[in-house]
């Protein structure tokens, strides 16, 4: 029997049992990516984060959610650098991840951890009918549909995406990769610049806690809305999550808190 070193911790999480948990697990090779998919099923947390060390300070990152692999995500590769930081390479920053979304870095800031991630700009969505179907899906009208693979679903405000109760079996057949529900103001906004949720059930996950991936959008998005390119920002789900974002250029920094939960060992 082999075992293998796992670590769980909450990103963007002010305190534990908050923000997004991540199951993070280093390799001294990589596995079947069977094996990782069914590793990843087994957590059955929104993603599972597999490394694999390269040289110092550097490393190889894939992510996989309980069904698939995915291309790009935040709050896993946060909880990477959190784990390479305090226990497999202490004070070596910034780490830096060669993945699927390219070269992306995690540096450590005081009680923080800074990811640098790409930006991904939406286009506006004019289609009268698609935009009704996402309407009848989310449960209510949207101001605005824009999108970039994932679909950006702008509310009337904070409380209105806090109090959204979307059809989730709906969502799961629309195109796209998921829906970020955003809005500004509101009593749910609690001094946030903006709020978002994101309902992503074709990658097996109804409701994603916290999303560094959706900020990549919702970061250019709210720059050109307000005017500005430094932001902080709450995801309003369950568990909520707080982040820090600045926009510059292509890339979007997204900052938050890592708090940890459980360190043990799997069999595989």
């Amino acid at each position: 029997m082999t075992t293998l070193p796992l670590w769980q911790v909450d990103a963007f999480a002010a305190a534990r049992f908050k923000g997004n948990p991540a199951a993070v697990v280093p390799l001294d090779r990589w596995l079947p990516d069977a094996q990782l998919q069914a590793i990843a099923a087994e957590n059955n947390l929104a993603e599972t984060a597999f490394l694999l060390r390269k040289a110092p300070g550097r490393w190889h990152l894939r992510w996989f959610t309980p069904a698939v692999e995915v291309k790009l995500c935040g709050h896993a590769t946060l909880a990477s650098g959190y784990v390479i930081d305090r226990h497999l390479e202490p004070g070596v920053s910034p780490i830096v991840f060669e993945t699927l979304s390219g070269e992306l870095k995690v540096a450590r800031e005081g009680e923080r951890y800074r990811l640098d991630l790409p930006s991904y700009p939406v286009k506006r969505v004019a289609d009268p009918a698609r935009i009704e179907a996402i309407g009848k899906a989310i449960g209510q009208a949207p101001r605005e549909v824009w999108e970039n693979v994932m679909v950006l679903v702008l509310l009337a405000d904070a409380d209105a995406v806090a109090g959204a109760r979307p059809d989730i079996r709906a969502i799961a057949r629309l195109p796209g990769d998921g829906i970020i529900l955003t809005g500004a103001g509101g009593q749910a906004a609690a001094g946030a610049d903006f709020v978002s949720r994101y309902f992503v059930p074709q990658a097996g996950i109804d409701e994603d806690p916290v999303t560094g991936s959706a900020h990549c959008r919702l970061a250019p998005f709210w720059a050109e809305r307000l005017g500005k390119t430094a932001f902080f920002a709450r995801q309003v789900s369950a568990r909520g999550g707080e982040l820090w974002l600045t926009l510059a250029g292509e890339r979007v920094m997204l900052a938050g808190e890592v708090q940890p939960y459980l360190e043990g060992r799997i069999a595989v």
